[in-house]
């Protein structure tokens, strides 16, 4: 709700012209009566109304009613708010029993964690001290157990690395010479020695299988034939291969092929070096467990998230369904009430009105020629109708600095004494008998022609 301040109309008449006792004032009388005013009391309002819109349940107050700060004024329909706030508030009790799972997962990968990890060092622990006991390399200065372990294993895994490099740059290179022309025909013959390989063994296999055949003469004789053809076939090409041999294209694929060979075995020798280096934190089943305790921490934290969103949109409902209830702002009295149970309010739209009757003010104006004869915080009287014979105190709180009423030209000493300055004054009302709307007479007694 948003306070605004309102100010009752007026009609204002400067009566120091008109009363008996001040109407020298205007036209030039030496009179040494006290300077008078009227107008009207006021009231600061505050205008009240909804944050959001919808529509009207109740309304608890009525024109005229005394309220206090946080007393209900009114409330909005919020039955569909609530039925978001049971959806949101299901939604949080599902992301809380999914935190719980992911919780107890995490739990149980930490358990098989901690469970193969101190299996690891168990099977570490009868040797951990071989490294004291190796005899230090006649080519190194230093004795293994010189460096850690996690200092041996950054150097293997380094050394894995460069190996795999280089079995890759051996294997593009076998590559690109067996591409050449030069190499096409060893390895044509080479694959065709392979081949007549194959097919001779074969060949023997089935001729053996003949020669225990009963009545099988037909079939050794062509188990024969074929193993005849078979045998001329390799005997061709091993002799094409022989030849081949000789060419430099040939050897230019065995080296190559002899690169490749050593490149892998050093990869493999490296990595027989790393495997018995990983051992106990170190060895491959605990970083897996490791894996898959941050794997469980993940799944966690996501549930954890989840549980935040939806409880945040819980709190968002139930921040929607606080602005359907809408409460006083302040001590005072309802003076407006422009909204029934029933109707759609819309937001922002004045539903009530209320005024601290405790502090009212009175507008009145006086006239350029009195202007200098008052100032802030001097004291002021004032009389109303409704009680007759009793004095009001009040107090300048405000000087116009700017002339109203004024005409366009002003000539004359005349037409001056028309223009009129506003001077706002502050009265309490401790015991709430002035009302806003009330015309009072003003009396500035320290205001008289001369002072």
């Amino acid at each position: 709700m948003k306070p605004t301040l309102k100010s009752i109309s007026l009609v204002l008449v400067l009566l120091l012209a008109f009363g008996t006792a001040g109407c020298s004032a205007l036209t030039g009388s030496t009179s040494s009566t006290a300077l008078k005013a009227s107008g009207v009391i006021e009231a600061s309002q505050t205008s009240i109304s909804a944050e959001t819109g919808g529509r009207v349940a109740e309304v608890l107050v009525k024109e005229g009613d005394a309220v206090q700060t946080g007393d209900v004024l009114l409330r909005l329909d919020d039955s569909l708010l609530q039925a978001q706030r049971q959806a949101a508030s299901a939604a949080v009790d599902a992301a809380n029993a999914g935190l719980r799972t992911a919780q107890v997962g995490l739990d149980a990968a930490q358990a098989q964690y901690d469970l193969t990890l101190n299996t690891a060092l168990a099977d570490e622990q009868p040797n951990r001290l071989d490294t004291w006991d190796q005899t230090k390399p006649s080519a190194f200065e230093q004795p293994t157990w010189f460096f850690t372990k996690a200092e041996r294993l950054q150097a293997t895994r380094a050394a894995l690395d460069a190996a795999q490099k280089d079995l890759e740059d051996a294997q593009s290179n076998l590559e690109s010479v067996e591409k050449k022309a030069g190499s096409a025909l060893f390895l044509d013959a080479e694959s065709r020695l392979a081949q007549t390989r194959v097919a001779y063994q074969i060949a023997q296999d089935v001729f053996d299988r003949t020669n225990g055949a009963s009545d099988g003469q037909k079939l050794h004789d062509a188990a024969q034939t074929t193993l005849d053809q078979a045998s001329l076939d390799l005997e061709n090409a091993l002799r094409t291969y022989d030849d081949a041999l000789t060419t430099a294209g040939a050897q230019d694929v065995l080296e190559n092929r002899a690169r490749v060979a050593v490149a892998q075995e050093n990869v493999s020798s490296v990595q027989d070096a790393l495997r018995a280096l990983e051992t106990g934190a170190d060895s491959p089943e605990v970083t897996a467990a490791a894996r898959v305790v941050d794997q469980a921490q993940a799944a966690q934290q996501q549930a954890q998230s989840a549980v935040d969103q939806a409880q945040a949109n819980l709190t968002l409902v139930d921040a929607q369904i606080g602005l359907m209830t809408v409460h006083s702002p302040l001590d005072g009295v309802v003076l407006t009430r422009s909204i029934q149970p029933g109707e759609v309010l819309q937001p922002g739209l004045t539903a009530l009105t209320i005024a601290r009757l405790e502090d009212l003010k009175v507008t009145v104006y006086i006239p350029e020629d009195r202007y200098g004869q008052i100032k802030v915080g001097d004291p002021a009287e004032l009389s109303v109708d409704s009680f007759p014979g009793q004095v009001f105190k009040a107090s300048v709180t405000r000087i116009a600095d700017k002339a109203e009423y004024t005409p366009q030209n002003v000539q004359t000493q005349q037409e001056r004494q028309t223009t009129v300055y506003a001077v706002e004054l502050s009265l309490t009302n401790p015991d709430g008998r002035l009302k806003p709307g009330m015309p009072v007479d003003v009396t500035f007694p320290n205001a008289t022609p001369g002072s």
